[in-house]
C-alpha cells in the first residue's frame, strides 16, 4: 500500500490512477466517512451503500480535485451529498420535524417558558450512561437533515465553521445559524429525558 506523506502527494497518486493511491485513501479516510454516514442515515446498510457511491464519485472526479480545500473537507462534502442523495431517492419520511417545533418556548422577557433545569450527574447514573448515549443519538436523528448534518460535523466530527460551509456549500453564518437552533432543538429533546 502506498504511504504518501501528504494529502498532495496521495492526490496526485489518485489523479495519476494509482490503484495502491485509492488503497491508501480508503485506509486513511474511509472509517471516518463512515461513521459520518451512518449518523447522517442512521442505518448501517445505508451508510455503506453511501459510502461505496461516494469512493466511486471520488474515482471519477478526483481530477477535478484542485486542492483549494483540504482534501478531509472535499470528501466530507462527498460523502454528505451521496448521503442527501440516498435519503431524498427513499424519502423515508415526508419532510421532517419542522425545527420550530423543537425549539424552547420564550416569555415576552426573554425567558424561557420551561427553564432548563441543571443537569446532575450521580453513581448511579453513570451506570446509565450508554443507555444516556443511545439517547442523545436518538434526540440527535430526530434534527431536521440540514440541522442534524451540521451538528454531527461540528460537535462530533469537530470540524470548523469554514470547512463546515465548504463541505456542504453553504455560506459560514448559516452553520452558525444550524448549529445553534440544532443545539436548542438537542438541549429541548434531551431536556425531557434529563430531569
Amino acid at each position: 500500500m502506498l504511504s504518501p506523506d501528504s494529502d498532495a502527494e496521495l492526490v496526485s497518486g489518485l489523479q495519476a490512477g494509482d490503484g495502491a493511491a485509492f488503497e491508501t485513501l480508503l485506509h486513511r479516510h474511509g472509517a471516518p466517512l463512515l461513521r459520518l454516514a451512518r449518523r447522517v442515515l442512521g442505518n448501517e446498510e445505508d451508510a455503506r451503500d453511501a459510502l461505496q457511491d461516494a469512493m466511486v464519485a471520488v474515482y471519477r472526479s478526483i481530477n477535478t480535485f484542485e486542492g483549494n480545500a483540504m482534501l478531509s473537507t472535499w470528501l466530507h462534502r462527498v460523502v454528505v451529498n451521496s448521503c442527501l442523495m440516498k435519503l431524498r431517492a427513499k424519502r423515508r419520511r415526508p419532510e421532517e420535524t419542522d425545527i420550530e417545533s423543537l425549539l424552547p418556548a420564550f416569555l415576552e422577557d426573554g425567558h424561557q417558558i420551561e427553564p432548563c433545569t441543571p443537569w446532575t450527574e450521580t453513581a448511579e447514573s453513570m451506570l446509565e450512561r450508554e443507555e444516556t448515549r443511545a439517547q442523545v443519538r436518538n434526540c440527535i436523528a430526530r434534527l431536521p437533515t440540514a440541522y442534524r448534518i451540521v451538528l454531527d460535523l461540528r460537535d462530533i466530527e469537530e470540524m470548523s465553521t469554514d470547512e463546515t460551509a465548504e463541505a456542504l456549500g453553504i455560506t459560514k453564518n448559516a452553520v452558525k445559524i444550524r448549529l445553534h437552533r440544532a443545539r436548542q432543538a438537542l438541549r429541548t429533546l434531551l431536556d425531557r429525558h434529563m430531569r
